[in-house]
């Protein structure tokens, strides 16, 4: 055995690693992490949402079984590796897909399936209370899930003790602490920066919104009690290490962070939590956040307002649908590939038809697609349905054909991120991306330089995502220094000397994005003919 892997041994034996988890959109993903912050084992567990009574969800199954799946492919990679096995962790933390609603009653059941982000069907309660707070509260958080249910006169309601995300669940099922990282509790319900919790002004307003209804709970009791990076959010219960790992192995005591959303986790990532950063994270759906140096000036219903995970303010766009439908028509290609008697895996199958984008004319060729799986806030659709379109006089090719898939993944987050740059005029020094996005080396980067016309840089360690992110923060509890930041702890300990991948916007690919996105914001009314129309197969 080398020398090596023989320390990571010995590391792991003693108990002085660090293991994040982060429950993604279709993947749930483990990385164990040694005391400089490298990743020493993974593990993954694919997983789907289901569309059941007109809902987006995941069961009560599939999030456990997803975890134990997940962690235990951890640990026998760790035991492959290194012939070690995992009994003591020093810290963790669980990640999560930000927003949703999940609810519980006093015995701790679950009063209705978990509604998850991709859910627009609260637009009435999203709107009201934007109007009520003078604050954009978006559809997807779970305050807004919360008083869709109070309007629809919904029969759990009255039932409810406990509101939380999916991380913050899953952080309850193991130590018994009903908290919430703060970033993560800024997709429930605002937060004021200045004293690290919930608005207190907008918490007292809702109270007296939902007072005529006469529910025995207030909203203080129900949320969970919001913490910062950095402190202490409880230690693994005996039950719950029988939980995550089925093996008996592990033993109780890890201490844990506060749980977060994988906003957080990705601006972690990708070292974007000081101010005038940005990142952009590219998988099922796509979201891009600038910590700001001041307030934004207007309210907008496209921009949220959410936080680092120590609490400073930043604005978010989040567009609901992204790499689904490219997913889909490559695994159209794979079809094709199969029938025809090759072999190709898919990655070498995505490299190939990502790069054939760069071939492609600037502006597609005028070839236009819509990847609307589901609803879109930003350009006002409850519903979707993934749609081409061209002309007879259209450039109709592979190369431009993969170009518009790869345009049009960007193109509702293209119209947010436009409104605060130019009309909030935010700063933005650097722009970083992760997520599936950017697995082919130079496609992605190129492509999201040109639809924000700035330099973008992708981090190696962007590859390790959230989980990665997540772990970070669990190390940063048990390693910061006496009163070190984040942003100090990041750029001194853990991407200190990286510099990264930059990729600087050609003016051709700009000007050909910029027509594409007037063609894609001019043809929005195709797209919702076909949702008023193919209604059949819903």
């Amino acid at each position: 055995m080398e020398q090596k892997a023989w320390e990571i041994k010995q590391i792991i034996e003693a108990g002085k690693t660090v293991l994040g988890i982060e429950f993604g959109s279709t993947r749930i993903k483990a990385v164990l992490v040694g005391e400089n912050q490298e990743v020493i084992a993974m593990g993954n567990h694919e997983w789907e949402n289901r569309y059941i009574d007109g809902n987006w969800t995941y069961t009560l199954e599939d999030i456990f079984t997803g975890l134990q799946n997940c962690y235990g492919k951890m640990a026998a990679d760790a035991k492959e590796k290194y012939d070690a096995t995992i009994t003591k962790i020093k810290a963790m933390g669980f990640s999560g897909m930000m927003h949703g609603y999940m609810v519980f009653d006093e015995n701790g059941e679950m009063l209705v399936p978990f509604r998850t982000w991709r859910n627009t069907s609260t637009g009435p309660s999203a709107k009201a209370l934007s109007h009520h707070f003078n604050f954009n509260i978006p559809e997807r958080w779970g305050i807004a899930h919360l008083y869709q249910a109070i309007l629809n006169k919904e029969e759990h309601v009255k039932d409810i003790k406990f509101l939380t995300t999916l991380s913050g669940f899953i952080h309850w099922k193991l130590t018994g602490k009903k908290v919430l990282g703060i970033g993560d509790a800024s997709g429930v319900f605002p937060i004021d920066s200045q004293i690290k919790d919930y608005d207190r002004g907008m918490l007292k307003k809702f109270g007296e919104i939902v007072a005529p209804y006469g529910y025995s709970w207030t909203l203080e009791h129900i949320l969970p009690k919001v913490l910062v990076a950095g402190e202490e959010a409880g230690s693994l219960t005996e039950e719950g290490a029988k939980l995550l790992d089925v093996s008996g192995n592990l033993q109780a005591g890890t201490l844990f962070c506060p749980p977060e959303g994988d906003a957080g986790t990705g601006m972690v990532a990708t070292n974007s939590v000081a101010q005038r950063t940005g990142n952009v994270s590219a998988g099922t759906s796509v979201f891009a956040m600038i910590v700001l140096e001041k307030a934004l000036k207007e309210v907008h219903p496209e921009i949220d307002m959410v936080t680092t995970p120590s609490g400073d303010p930043v604005a978010m766009v989040h567009a609901n649908n992204c790499t689904s439908d490219l997913n889909a028509w490559v695994s159209l290609f794979k079809e094709f590939v199969d029938a025809s008697g090759f072999s190709m895996n898919m990655d070498t199958l995505y490299g190939i038809l990502y790069r054939k984008a760069l071939e492609g004319d600037s502006d597609c060729g005028g070839l236009l697609s819509y990847g609307y799986f589901s609803g879109e806030s930003i350009t006002k659709f409850e519903e979707g349905r993934p749609l081409f379109v061209r002309s007879a006089n259209s450039k109709f090719n592979l190369s431009n054909f993969m170009r518009s898939h790869l345009f049009t993944a960007l193109g509702a987050l293209k119209i947010g991120l436009d409104i605060l740059v130019k009309e909030e005029k935010v700063a933005i020094d650097k722009m970083l991306g992760h997520g599936g996005l950017f697995k082919t080396e130079g496609v992605g980067q190129k492509i999201m330089a040109a639809a924000f016309n700035s330099p973008v840089t992708v981090m190696k360690t962007a590859s390790e995502g959230g989980a990665w992110g997540m772990a970070i923060l669990a190390s940063y509890l048990v390693q910061k220094g006496q009163g070190e930041t984040l942003d100090h702890y990041l750029l001194e300990k853990v991407f200190y000397g990286q510099e990264g991948s930059c990729i600087e916007p050609a003016k051709e690919d700009v000007v050909g994005f910029n027509t594409f996105i007037e063609r894609y914001k001019a043809g929005l009314p195709i797209e919702r003919a076909a949702v008023d129309v193919f209604n059949w197969g819903q």
